[in-house]
């Protein structure tokens, strides 16, 4: 009697911890977390993150924090990768998540943004010098800092997940350059890229997302499928403005010919201080930001699960 007491003790113990686990569904993202990383990669105290400056290596310390509070490793020796194009001392900051399944983990997703932006202005704007970057691209790297959050807390993920926040994008795409000659000198396995970019202000669309190089991979249309609603689209301003050459998706696709492309929600109308001394917090909409990455976190983890040759470059 005590043995089938014991049982079904210990059954009725997994079941209710089965219940309690977070899923992708149940996972909720805090605006009030959203809000400290965000306003902290802004602050003035960062005097606007020039690459190679100590604003950026506080903001650097900040996002190992966030990797160490989560159990992420640091995919080389310590989270810090130096650059080995740029002519000051800097460097990208990478976690690494290893996969659960023995085939799937294997290949890597990558997660990324950029956390550095432009510095001071020697001509201060009414009072302001500090060119904050909330929205280019604290608000990428905040999106990414919540996808660390997430797959921390879960370990949900099949295939193995790179976290990188690029330093000296504003110098040219150093940052992941650097990193993405390195990981192809090594035979690195990449699935797909995925990079976030001004991502702070809604657009009045009938999209969420603009997906730059929309038509040359199976990506959008996937992302699409894991929401189960169409979350991502394509706009003309990629074109206009070479928008998949303009960020850090660009140096893994130059590398790795595979697909790898940036989510934005800065269309050119809806936010007037692009690289202006305005780019504060203030100007942010955290609600829209929390809503977006609530939405990303299931399209994410259906993304890092999906089954092999899921997203795919087009012929």
């Amino acid at each position: 009697m005590k043995k089938i007491f014991l049982l079904f003790f210990i059954a009725g113990f997994f079941s209710a911890y089965a219940q309690k686990k977070t899923t992708a569904a149940t996972y909720k993202v805090e605006e009030k977390s959203v809000s400290e990383t965000l306003k902290f990669l802004s602050s003035d105290a960062l005097k606007g993150r020039l690459a190679g400056s100590r604003g950026l290596e506080t903001a650097a310390q900040y996002l190992e924090d966030v990797f160490e509070k989560n159990g992420v490793k640091p995919y080389f020796i310590s989270y810090k990768d130096t650059l080995t194009n740029f002519d000051k001392p800097t460097y990208n900051v990478v976690g690494y998540l290893e996969g659960t399944d023995p085939k799937l983990k294997k290949e890597f997703v990558v997660f990324g943004a950029h956390y550095d932006h432009i510095g001071t202005e020697k001509n201060p704007v009414a009072t302001d010098s500090i060119y904050n970057g909330a929205n280019d691209d604290a608000s990428g790297v905040t999106t990414v800092a919540e996808l660390v959050n997430y797959f921390g807390k879960t370990k949900s993920n099949k295939r193995s997940i790179m976290f990188c926040f690029f330093s000296a994008e504003e110098a040219g795409l150093l940052g992941s350059q650097s990193l993405a000659a390195k990981l192809k000198a090594q035979n690195f396995n990449l699935y797909a890229m995925l990079n976030f970019e001004m991502v702070g202000v809604a657009m009045k669309r009938d999209i969420l997302a603009y997906l730059t190089g929309y038509g040359m991979t199976t990506m959008g249309e996937k992302i699409n499928e894991y929401a189960g609603k169409k979350l991502v689209g394509y706009l003309d301003v990629e074109m206009k403005y070479q928008l998949f050459r303009r960020s850090d998706n660009f140096s893994f696709y130059n590398e790795f010919k595979k697909p790898a492309q940036t989510i934005c929600t800065f269309d050119f109308e809806n936010f007037a201080y692009y690289h202006k001394v305005e780019d504060d917090f203030e100007h942010m909409d955290t609600k829209h930001m929390t809503s977006f990455i609530q939405q990303m976190i299931p399209v994410t983890d259906k993304m890092v699960n999906a089954p092999a040759g899921d997203i795919v470059m087009k012929k």
